[in-house]
C-alpha cells in the first residue's frame, strides 16, 4: 500500500452543492467510491437500492445501530440516515478513499470514530440565503412544506462551519470544484497517509551510516 485511505467528508446545507460536488469528484478520479448511505425514507423516482442507498426499515436500520455496524448514523426529518461501517473500513485499509455526502452530526461522529485521524472534511457554503432557496425551488424535488423545513434547519447547519477542516463558498462551481480538488491533492499527500514513510527514512539512514 503506497498510502492509506482517506474518508472524504462534505457538508452543506440542502441545495449548497455539496450532491453535485461530490459526483463531480467521482468523475474527476474513477478511483474513488462513494459511501452509500442507508435510510428508512421511501426510494424516490428513479432511485436504486445499493445505488442511490440501502433502503432499510426502521427496525432493521435500528439493530444495525446497536450491534456498531454504522460508522455514523443521525435522525433528519422524521427518517434515519447512516453509513454502513465494513465497506468504508475495507476502503481505507486498500489505500482508497471514500466520498461521504453528509450532515454535521454525522460528520463529527466519523471524525471523532476510530478512523477520525484519515477524514478530510469539507463544509460547503452558499453565496447567499436567498440563492440557497432559488436552488431548493429550481431543483424541483421537494414539496414547499419540505423546502420551507430544510431553510429552517440551513442555519443550523451553517453553524457548524467552524468544525471543518475546509470550508468553500460555493458562488461558482467551477472554481469551487477546483479548490476541492487542490485540497484533496494535498491532503493525500498528508505524512499520516504515507505509511512508507518511515522504512524509506530508515533506508536513509542505513545508507547515511555506510558513508560515514
Amino acid at each position: 500500500m503506497t498510502r492509506r485511505g482517506l474518508l472524504i467528508i462534505l457538508s452543506s446545507p440542502s441545495g449548497a452543492g455539496k450532491s453535485t460536488l461530490s459526483r463531480r469528484l467521482l468523475e474527476w478520479d474513477p478511483s474513488l467510491s462513494f459511501s452509500v448511505s442507508a435510510t428508512t425514507r421511501a426510494p424516490r423516482p428513479g432511485e436504486a437500492d445499493g445505488k442511490d442507498y440501502h433502503f432499510l426499515s426502521e427496525e432493521k436500520f435500528k439493530r444495525d445501530v446497536t450491534k456498531g455496524d454504522m460508522l455514523e448514523h443521525a435522525h433528519v426529518f422524521g427518517n434515519f440516515y447512516g453509513s454502513p461501517r465494513a465497506p468504508v473500513q475495507t476502503a481505507i485499509e486498500e489505500g482508497r478513499d471514500v466520498v461521504f455526502d453528509i450532515d454535521w452530526q454525522g460528520a463529527q461522529q466519523i471524525v471523532n470514530s476510530a478512523l477520525g485521524q484519515h477524514t478530510l472534511s469539507v463544509f460547503i457554503l452558499p453565496p447567499s440565503i436567498a440563492e440557497l432557496r432559488r436552488r431548493l425551488v429550481s431543483r424541483g424535488q421537494d414539496s414547499a412544506e419540505v423546502i420551507s423545513k430544510r431553510m429552517q434547519k440551513s442555519w443550523d447547519e451553517i453553524s457548524h462551519w467552524g468544525s471543518y477542516d475546509y470550508v468553500l463558498i460555493n458562488d461558482d462551481l467551477d472554481r469551487t470544484f477546483d479548490d476541492l480538488k487542490t485540497i484533496l491533492t494535498a491532503t493525500r499527500l498528508r505524512r499520516l497517509q504515507q505509511p512508507g514513510l518511515v522504512e524509506h527514512v530508515r533506508k536513509l539512514q542505513a545508507e547515511f551510516e555506510e558513508l560515514a
